[in-house]
């Protein structure tokens, strides 16, 4: 059933394509991202092929004429491991763009993610940031699926980016409140973002406020600095990011750091990177976040790519994940808690050889 459905939206983009009458242009594109990994927790090692979000998406646009267009977007999984997929699962939308910027409705990132996603040489892998920033990745969710992640991609959202200026522009993104859970709360999602990405330079603040998220009242916060700078072709990028989350009987917050090095010579990539997830204060677990001493954690990655042409790439990486005494970090994607009794005061790792293909 789904692999003909996906059989008539080629047709129908084929033969919008190719009908006079239709003004729309509409692109196929897709990304196909595998890995074979070797995974290991305490105690145990698994061998595994993973897949790193790979996606297939159709997306255009329509000139409405006095500077306005009609855009639109269905972004869908695919799993090339097992085969699994959904056609409308990852950044869906339409919208209109105009002197007024762009704003959209549909199920997208969020203005917090986007911010700094690009800054991680490892997202969106086994070895991505997300492990230390942003309490674990939510790659499709509402307002009650996931309480815990500022990596999102939110259902029911609208969202509106400003026009450039200077090389600065502006974003939001508003989760509407349309859960209703049994507490009787009405929770919602607001995200902002001010990126600046002109020349060497990137600058990213953003902050989002998850509203009644814990019950009644309550309002978790996750507040981020980024700044990127590209010297030749070696990029230097450093993120600092503060959770702060809002429980019924107590206070939970939690500092963390993330530094990343690329560099490109010619074909080759050498790539980089080290989070660390400080101390929880205040009481009780939200994600990964624990409050209390030994609650922190560090992740260093170190991979090199080959790039074949602009849209073909292989892949080596190792990554390692050391918790302290009381905490339990895990891998964001990919994460290897099935495989052991328990991942508190744990070292984890995963070696990975991959291959990533765009079209």
């Amino acid at each position: 059933m789904k692999t003909s459905t996906l059989i008539r939206l080629f047709t129908l983009s084929a033969c919008a394509a190719a009908t006079p009458f239709v003004h729309a242009q509409v692109q196929v594109y897709g990304r196909l991202n595998v890995s074979l990994e070797s995974a290991r927790a305490p105690g145990t090692r698994i061998e595994r092929m993973a897949n790193n979000r790979s996606v297939l998406g159709f997306k255009g646009s329509e000139d409405l004429g006095g500077g306005l267009k009609a855009l639109f977007q269905i972004e869908g999984t695919l799993a090339p491991d097992t085969g699994a997929g959904e056609i409308a699962r990852r950044d869906t939308r339409v919208g209109l763009e105009g002197a007024f910027g762009t704003v959209f409705a549909g199920h997208w990132t969020t203005a917090y993610n986007g911010a700094t996603s690009s800054l991680d040489p490892f997202y969106p892998t086994t070895a991505g940031y997300m492990s230390i920033l942003a309490n674990g990745a939510a790659s499709s969710t509402d307002n009650v699926a996931d309480v815990a992640s500022f990596d999102r991609r939110q259902a029911n959202s609208v969202h509106w980016w400003s026009p450039r200026w200077r090389g600065w522009t502006l974003r939001a993104s508003h989760g509407l409140a349309e859960e209703r859970p049994a507490n009787g709360t009405k929770p919602s999602l607001l995200s902002l973002a001010l990126i600046h990405d002109a020349g060497p330079l990137y600058v990213a603040l953003a902050h989002e406020r998850h509203h009644e998220y814990h019950g009644p009242g309550t309002v978790d916060t996750g507040s981020k600095a980024a700044v990127g700078y590209l010297f030749g072709t070696t990029r230097l990028a450093l993120i600092a990011e503060r959770l702060v989350y809002e429980l019924p009987a107590s206070r939970l917050s939690r500092n963390a750091l993330y530094l990343s090095l690329s560099h490109q010579a010619g074909r080759h990539g050498l790539r980089a990177s080290v989070g660390k997830a400080g101390d929880g204060h205040g009481g009780g677990t939200v994600g990964f976040v624990r409050g209390g001493a030994d609650t922190g954690a560090v992740h260093a990655t170190a991979g090199y790519e080959y790039t074949f042409s602009p849209r073909t790439t292989v892949y080596a990486y190792h990554t390692r994940l050391r918790n302290d005494g009381n905490a339990a970090y895990d891998f964001a994607i990919n994460g290897v808690k099935g495989l052991t009794e328990s991942l508190t005061g744990a070292h984890v790792s995963a070696t990975s050889f991959g291959m990533r293909h765009s079209f």
